[in-house]
């Protein structure tokens, strides 16, 4: 009987103790869960690093198309000059002396050179405004020798003084004749008729 007693004494006891320990356990398992978390969370923070990267690479994979994009349209030819502006149509209206040179039609865009190549594309600046256009013509005449290198068609010219639209095709509607200080970029050249490089007076 006493042998019993002790038996459930010691039973009870050491049930208590295990309790103990388990809950002593889990305290102390809690405690090594909570540093856990930190390496998991840095895992995710290189996993985002990494993101980052990838992201970072392909940024700078279309930074590097974009260059060659910008490197596609860099000037070949760069200057200033002063321009006249014209409008020949065939018509006969205001001088016009026939048909544009290149054979395409007048219009917007076109310009007059003296002796670039007809088709080069170029761009046209004049205190912050730009146009880009074409070279279809021959000119300005006896002009390109006092350094009149460029004959831009009326749209053009009036865009360049102001921003604003012509009177008419025929008439920039403005007092201005000429533009001095139009800086050119010649974005390539054209395969057609003409010299290449820096331009020449007419004839």
């Amino acid at each position: 009987m006493q042998q019993r007693a002790i038996d459930t004494a010691l039973t009870a006891l050491t049930g208590t103790a295990l309790a103990g320990m388990l809950v002593a356990g889990v305290a102390v398992e809690s405690a090594h869960g909570a540093p856990a978390d930190k390496p998991m969370a840095h895992t995710a923070t290189s996993q985002q690093t990494t993101g980052h990267h990838t992201t970072g690479h392909t940024t700078g994979k279309t930074g590097k198309a974009g260059k060659k994009t910008a490197a596609k349209t860099r000037a070949v030819l760069s200057g200033s000059t002063t321009a006249s502006y014209f409008w020949d149509d065939g018509s006969g209206v205001n001088g016009d002396t026939g048909a544009p040179a290149s054979g395409k039609p007048m219009q917007k865009g076109m310009f007059a050179s003296p002796s670039w190549p007809m088709n080069t594309k170029v761009k046209v600046t004049y205190q912050g405004r730009s146009v880009t256009g074409f070279v279809g013509d021959r000119g300005p005449g006896e002009p390109s020798h006092r350094g009149v290198m460029l004959d831009l068609d009326t749209y053009t010219f009036r865009h360049l003084v102001d921003g604003k639209k012509p009177t008419s095709k025929y008439d920039t509607g403005t007092s201005a004749g000429h533009l001095k200080g139009v800086k050119y970029q010649v974005l390539s050249w054209g395969h057609g008729a003409g010299t290449k490089g820096t331009p020449k007076p007419l004839g």
